[in-house]
């Protein structure tokens, strides 16, 4: 089955990929930009005006929604908080919006979100999609970008892709990469804490999967693993055959970062993909160290166009 699918946050890691994915699995992309289209498959959207084409969202089969600022640029300011919160929550209700006003809402709304929402643990049961929201400045933001699609909510069924660790070519791995071919892959605190991953590979078959599935709600998007943040460190180190014997204290680290520290470094979260992997979605990639390899290069994987 193939979709017209509407596409907002095309430029990052993730929307890139997914946009090749989706474009060689013969579905209809168009991509939302901010700025003039270079391209006929490119519409200008203006979320900051609160405005969305109308006639795109009556077009389109599906919505797919990435946007939102880094959280890998560290550290977050109080300004730059406001930006992570403001730049989640004010666009996704623009698109809310528009979707509850058309004639012909889209059949389905996958919108990012993170895994966040689950908070810095610890805990001994793993975290699925009914497990409540924790405590923290990122569980807090999660919970308020969810919120926002409610207008949408009778309109659609809306998909919460609560997403882990993305390894791939850039983001998290890129500064734990950069640290380890100098020797110094590090290990936060303890390195104790799960740090639920998955790989850029099943990252976008995930999205993909969601939009064809008959699944709504928060859906968690990590690896059926609970490595910890050391098991990834030493992965990266291991694949890039460098030491790894750097260990920053947990005291410094909030010291240095505050919130960022707390909530995305040393927050202690085992995500279960259940939702998932009950929709029939099967993982390519389980393991850290095939993961690393593949986003660094160092091993062949099939592209994304390989057809499941």
């Amino acid at each position: 089955m193939t979709l017209r699918i509407l596409l907002s946050g095309a430029s990052g890691m993730i929307g890139t990929a997914l946009h090749m994915r989706l474009r060689d699995m013969g579905h209809d992309v168009r991509l939302l930009v901010r700025r003039s289209p270079t391209h006929d498959r490119e519409v200008r959207w203006d979320p900051a005006a609160g405005t969305v084409p109308r006639d795109q969202i009556e077009w389109a089969d599906a919505v797919v929604s990435l946007s939102g600022a880094s959280l890998t640029r560290l550290p977050w300011t109080p300004l730059y908080r406001r930006t992570i919160v403001s730049s989640r929550v004010d666009t996704t209700r623009v698109m809310a919006n528009a979707i509850a006003t058309a004639t012909n809402p889209p059949r389905v709304w996958a919108n990012a979100s993170a895994v966040g929402y689950y908070g810095r643990g610890p805990r001994l049961d793993p975290f699925d999609e009914s497990s409540p929201k924790g405590s923290g400045f990122l569980a807090d933001t999660v919970e308020k970008w969810e919120s926002a699609t409610a207008p949408a909510a009778d309109r659609t069924r809306i998909v919460h892709l609560r997403t882990g660790v993305v390894i791939g070519p850039m983001g998290a791995l890129t500064p734990l990469a950069r640290a380890a071919k100098f020797g110094l892959s590090p290990t936060f605190g303890s390195g104790a804490q799960r740090w639920p991953w998955v790989s850029l590979f099943d990252e976008v078959r995930a999205i993909e999967h969601v939009l064809l599935a008959d699944v709504s709600g928060p859906v968690n998007i990590a690896a059926p693993v609970l490595d910890t943040q050391a098991h990834v460190s030493n992965a990266v180190a291991r694949q890039l055959h460098r030491p790894n014997w750097l260990r920053v204290p947990a005291p410094l680290m909030r010291l240095a970062l505050g919130t960022a520290a707390n909530d995305m470094l040393l927050a202690d979260q085992p995500v279960a993909p259940t939702a998932l992997c009950d929709s029939g979605f099967e993982f390519s990639i389980d393991n850290i160290d095939e993961a690393v390899a593949v986003a660094c290069g160092l091993t062949w994987k099939p592209p994304l166009t390989y057809s499941d």
